[in-house]
């Protein structure tokens, strides 16, 4: 590990003594840090799973149930009934702040003059599929939100995990390295320095007597 390029002087000294202090700390705290990002991180990528696979899941049962309801409806029927949106949905993102990351808090609200609007169509192009289908997706859509909120927050925490990640080590493998070598090295040299200056006056006495 090459030590810094200072000069070997006993105010240098204090200074890198400092400012190893100071990485010192800051390298338990970035390590903290790393370590709380990890743990809310790993229970993120749980629940994240977790809700992909219900998410997942009740997405192939609906759309498994539209198949059915459009090979039994008329599909110039299904293209005019799914044409205009019958409900205005309002998306609201605000930001919370997790271990310095800020990350999305997404909600949603139907309209309240929308709320009654629900889709219209008459008895005989209704079908048992078609109303399960329909229901299906009106149940999963907080559920895709949720989840695209979360994921989003993983995606912003792992690039945080790997900032901190990088810094850590950094500090670990060579700032904090190099301040030690360095100080080390001064203190060689000053001991060197303050045994040649004794030499020194003790050859001088010797040259006296």
């Amino acid at each position: 590990m090459a030590r810094l390029n200072v000069k070997p002087t006993r105010m240098e000294l204090s200074n890198l003594k400092d400012r190893l202090a100071i990485s010192t700390r800051g390298h338990k705290l970035l390590k903290d840090k790393q370590d709380e990002l990890m743990r809310q991180f790993i229970t993120l990528i749980r629940k994240n799973n977790t809700l992909r696979d219900e998410v997942e899941k009740e997405l192939t049962e609906s759309m498994e149930a539209f198949v059915v309801a459009k090979s039994l409806t008329n599909e110039a029927f299904i293209e005019e009934l799914f044409a205009v949106p019958d409900k205005s949905i309002t998306l609201d993102i605000q930001e919370k702040n997790i271990m310095s990351v800020m990350v999305p808090e997404m909600n949603f609200t139907v309209d309240e003059d929308d709320k009654e609007s629900e889709m219209q169509y008459g008895l005989l192009n209704s079908n048992s599929e078609l109303d399960d289908s329909i229901d299906r997706i009106n149940i999963i859509l907080p559920k895709l939100l949720k989840l695209s909120e979360i994921e989003k927050t993983c995606q912003l925490m792992a690039d945080e995990i790997e900032k901190t990640r990088r810094r850590v080590n950094a500090l670990e493998y060579l700032k904090i390295p190099q301040l030690k070598e360095t100080i080390h090295y001064i203190k060689m040299k000053l001991e060197e320095d303050e045994r040649a200056s004794i030499t020194r006056i003790m050859k001088v006495k010797d040259m006296g007597q």
